[in-house]
């Protein structure tokens, strides 16, 4: 039975709900069934019983998860909210049972985790917040964090989709550097020649296909990057160590080179009036916010992001 309007008029099942929000949030049946705990099985089967009782297609399936239909979209928004404030009251563990709070699972680029959020997270640890960080790529882990693996990421790249709530973390600007030897040696042919000056020079990267410096060449130059890897690390402290001793040229962010370039250990090649700039965003589980530990990692970094 419906309303009019669509609504399904009957009550319905609170776990059924519970698990449609999850699917619905994480974009795919086994998503869900590793947020909630239970088999892939039984996570079909509850959603089933809820289209039977709404009479209504819930989700598309999709060869790699599950589209939400408009029914769906619907539903979503009447029963999260009523949901989530459910979950902050019942808490992780409503049976009262003694033990440690659940770890935050917090992941994204190496870099910027281990020199910027580990040190201003500290005074939580030592109050007693547990975190569980891990690295990686940011498409890779906005799928995992979809599938409950992770509380918060920090992606390089805005999420796509609405099942994902993201914000603005910080800027970070690039510079093309090297250490002093090749800076003497670049920067007057580098102001004379253009970026031409620079295919003689050692490039060192995070990868092969040179992704910040092509980004740096196109955005600053006005032209394509050609030429190969001199080194590739897939760490850019790695990157910045192989520059410091004078491997060659690369381009680092900011951040990530502030010591080197205060002290002289590394030498901006190039200062343009519009540096190419990449917005690092905050994502947040959906549900994640029942979890207490999880909005106070999730204020701290909000907090101290400006000035990294």
């Amino acid at each position: 039975m419906e309303h009019s309007d669509g609504r399904p008029s009957g009550h319905l099942d609170l776990n059924l709900l519970r698990t449609f929000l999850a699917v619905y949030r994480s974009g795919s049946f086994t998503g869900a069934a590793q947020l909630l705990r239970l088999s892939q099985p039984t996570v079909t089967t509850q959603m089933r019983a809820l289209e039977r009782q709404t009479g209504r297609e819930l989700f598309e399936r999709l060869p790699r998860g599950v589209s939400p239909t408009p029914v769906a979209d619907e539903l979503a928004a009447r029963v999260s909210a009523p949901l989530d404030e459910l979950a902050v009251v019942a808490g992780p563990d409503p049976a009262g049972r003694a033990g440690p709070a659940d770890p935050v699972h917090l992941a994204g680029p190496a870099e910027l985790l281990c020199t910027r959020a580990l040190p201003v997270l500290a005074p939580l640890v030592a109050e007693g917040v547990r975190l569980r960080v891990a690295t990686g790529l940011t498409d890779a882990l906005l799928e995992e964090l979809r599938a409950g693996r992770h509380d918060l990421v920090v992606a390089t790249t805005r999420p796509r989709g609405r099942t994902l709530h993201a914000v603005p973390l910080t800027d970070e600007e690039f510079v093309l550097v090297a250490a002093p030897a090749w800076a003497e040696r670049l920067r007057g042919p580098l102001a004379a020649e253009g970026p031409t000056a620079l295919h003689s020079a050692p490039m060192i990267t995070y990868a092969e296909d040179l992704p910040i410096a092509r980004r740096y060449w196109r955005h600053v130059f006005g032209r394509r990057l050609s030429g190969f890897a001199a080194v590739t690390v897939p760490d850019l402290r790695g990157v910045l160590a192989a520059a410091v001793a004078g491997a060659g040229i690369t381009v680092l962010p900011r951040y990530l080179c502030l010591d080197e370039l205060a002290r002289g250990a590394l030498v901006p090649l190039h200062e343009p009036p519009d540096p190419p700039i990449n917005t690092a965003y905050l994502v947040q589980r959906p549900g994640a916010a029942a979890h207490r530990d999880v909005t106070r990692v999730r204020e701290v970094l909000l907090s101290a992001a400006p000035q990294w």
